[in-house]
């Protein structure tokens, strides 16, 4: 069940709209049903305090008071709000003769445009006047409301229960400090309910079409989201498989967007690296077969007959023993690359003077650069810092650019060696040749493993020296890179952190 992402989307969706609606209603139902009651009880406790101060002007009820700006007099029609009430005259010796009871044969006349029934109790829980003429003279002293108000606590009820639910206040009546009676006002609260049952109505309407459109919505926006989590998935099933040329289809910024672009970026590289590695065992198949090849071809020869030739079979011999040994080189210089792949290359670090080392090798290249009539310059900046590397890395290195400074240098020109210190405290070695330069369309693929820039003069190379040389440069944390001008020469620098 909802094992689908799509699904889990809408359900996600649904949900939060169901409870961000249901707590909307809650909080706007419970505001409006407190604000409706609180004015009815606020409507009952002026009522209550309009009528005792009207029957009784030094009279004062016990309980909140609210402020009301109708008059207040003795024996003539009042009017507060909706509230009309009629009484007989009150004289001095009537409310001397307080308790209520005297009450019970005034002219009381009550009547309410808010269907309020008034009734005044004494302190018996008599009822001595009834807005509604049932209850007169009905002993009330049993009604835990009533006794709670005679006791001189000011009591509010509501009873919501029956059919006619009420809302009801019950205010002692005091006199000089001393209680007389109860005022016991009841209002209906059937509009009340009314208006919020209409709201509850509305408001699960409105519940209902919102997670009507919500529905659409996001069915909508989950389609959106998933369709290219979908194309990504299927894809990724496919790359799996081994088929590197599947791309998607990016249609946004966001972050469905740049999963999508990664997703091509890392494909493209994929299918780059299949292709590397093609090439490479290719490459590998290819140099190794053509010394394999010679060997095979020597050792037929000296079978058939050439041994017996001693002048032929030392030719064949030392013919062969050079094609060994350059598959040796091939074979160590794979396993170097193999190593630094992996991260596996160990190196014998310790402190080392760049600029001797750089001196040593020249000294001892110096042969075979003047046979090829080629003149080595050695500037060494004596301030270098020392640098923490593997003496023989470095050293192959070396050796790696001054080779092919050589191959590819014109007779009478120069080779420059230059050692010195960068601005970011780098030690930086540059091998400088005046030879015939590398095409610039050419360049950016110098260095990959078995290119050869001009393969015409290769002199037996393999294409590997320059990158084993980036190689062992990266596992010092250095780093390489070719300047070239065609015609003009090349510039082969690497830098090595000081330490």
């Amino acid at each position: 069940m909802f094992s689908s992402l799509r699904q889990r989307l809408m359900l996600s969706h649904l949900v939060v709209i169901l409870l961000a609606m249901g707590l909307v209603s809650l909080i706007s139902l419970s505001f409006l049903e407190n604000y409706f009651l609180r004015s009815t009880e606020d409507s009952l406790l002026a009522q209550a305090r309009f009528i005792v101060q009207t029957l009784i002007p030094n009279a004062i009820l016990e309980g909140p008071q609210v402020v009301t700006q109708a008059p207040l007099s003795n024996a003539i029609q009042q009017q507060a709000g909706n509230l009309n009430l009629q009484t007989g005259p009150l004289t001095p010796t009537v409310l001397n003769n307080m308790d209520l009871s005297a009450l019970a044969n005034t002219s009381l006349h009550l009547g309410t445009q808010l269907d309020t029934r008034v009734r005044l109790i004494n302190l018996q829980g008599r009822v001595l006047a009834d807005s509604a003429q049932t209850d007169v003279n009905a002993d009330l002293q049993n009604d835990p409301f009533v006794v709670r108000a005679l006791q001189g606590q000011f009591s509010t009820r509501l009873d919501l229960t029956g059919d006619t639910p009420t809302a009801s206040v019950a205010r002692p009546v005091l006199l000089d400090g001393q209680i007389i009676g109860v005022a016991y006002l009841s209002q209906s609260a059937r509009d009340v309910l009314t208006v919020l049952n209409d709201l509850r109505t509305r408001l699960l309407l409105s519940t209902l079409i919102a997670l009507a459109m919500s529905v659409f919505v996001g069915w909508w926006l989950s389609s959106r989201i998933t369709r290219p989590v979908q194309q990504l998935t299927t894809a990724a099933e496919a790359v799996a498989e081994g088929r590197f040329d599947q791309e998607v289809q990016v249609h946004s910024r966001d972050e469905i967007g740049r999963l999508g672009q990664t997703f091509n970026d890392m494909t493209s590289r994929l299918e780059a690296a299949r292709q590397m590695q093609v090439d490479f065992v290719a490459d590998v198949s290819h140099e190794l077969r053509t010394p394999l090849t010679s060997i095979k071809g020597t050792i037929e020869t000296l079978r058939d007959g050439a041994v017996n030739d001693l002048d032929v079979r030392d030719r064949f011999l030392e013919m062969a023993e050079h094609e060994t040994n350059r598959l040796i080189r091939l074979v160590n210089d794979l396993l170097i690359l193999s190593r630094a792949d992996s991260a596996a290359l160990n190196l014998s670090r310790k402190p080392i003077n760049v600029g001797q080392l750089v001196q040593a090798v020249a000294d001892r290249l110096t042969e075979q650069a003047q046979a090829h009539d080629l003149t080595l310059k050695v500037p060494i900046d004596p301030n270098v810092p020392l640098v923490s590397a593997d003496v023989d890395r470095i050293e192959q290195v070396l050796r790696n650019l001054l080779d092919n400074a050589l191959k590819y240098s014109r007779p009478g020109g120069s080779i420059t060696l230059r050692v010195s210190t960068s601005p970011e405290r780098l030690v930086l070695v540059q091998v400088i040749d005046q030879g015939i330069g590398i095409p610039a369309a050419e360049l950016p693929r110098v260095g990959e493993r078995f290119y050869r820039a001009d393969k015409s003069r290769a002199r037996g190379g393999h294409g590997l020296g320059l990158a084993i040389a980036q190689s062992l440069i990266h596992a010092h944390g250095g780093e390489l890179w070719l300047e070239s001008e065609e015609g003009i020469g090349t510039t082969a620098s690497f830098t090595l952190p000081a330490t």
